[in-house]
């Protein structure tokens, strides 16, 4: 590449098109299909250059900024070593009780539990926001360490 020459090109998926040009996913692969609008396929999906998009619409395409906060979703798993039933049983009813009790606005926290009675030991799979599943991993350092 010869220095300065480097012109950014901008690549879409189908589903980027659809929300910017406020149209269904479906009615974008049907312009796919149909050659109104010109698209590379990568692997199993369809990219759009950004002068395609905008010969489709007619003019330029202004991006929007996302709008309300930014969605975190952590997925953790805890491994405890040498619990017996009793303790299984205290950690798990904790641990879904609480998951079960979102906090004020805050989505649900999943939680599967996996107790592997011969290896005395305890998986917990916890899916949610940042807040609730790091409030659910001090309840779970707390009832393990009792």
């Amino acid at each position: 590449m010869v220095e300065g020459s480097f012109v950014e090109q901008r690549y879409y998926s189908v589903d980027q098109v659809a929300e910017l040009l406020g149209l269904h996913v479906k009615t974008v692969r049907g312009y796919i299909r149909d050659g109104r609008l010109a698209a590379t396929r990568i692997g199993k999906q369809y990219r759009i250059r950004r002068e395609d998009l905008e010969a489709l619409s007619g003019g330029p395409v202004e991006e929007r900024a996302p709008s309300g906060p930014v969605a975190v979703e952590v997925s953790t798993v805890v491994r405890l070593e040498g619990v017996d039933r009793n303790r299984v049983d205290r950690v798990t009813t904790l641990v879904t009780a609480a998951a079960a009790t979102p906090g004020r606005g805050r989505p649900p926290v999943h939680v599967q539990a996996v107790h592997d009675a011969a290896a005395h030991s305890l998986r917990l799979v916890i899916l949610g926001d940042a807040a609730g599943t790091a409030a659910l991993l001090e309840l779970v350092e707390m009832a393990a360490s009792d």
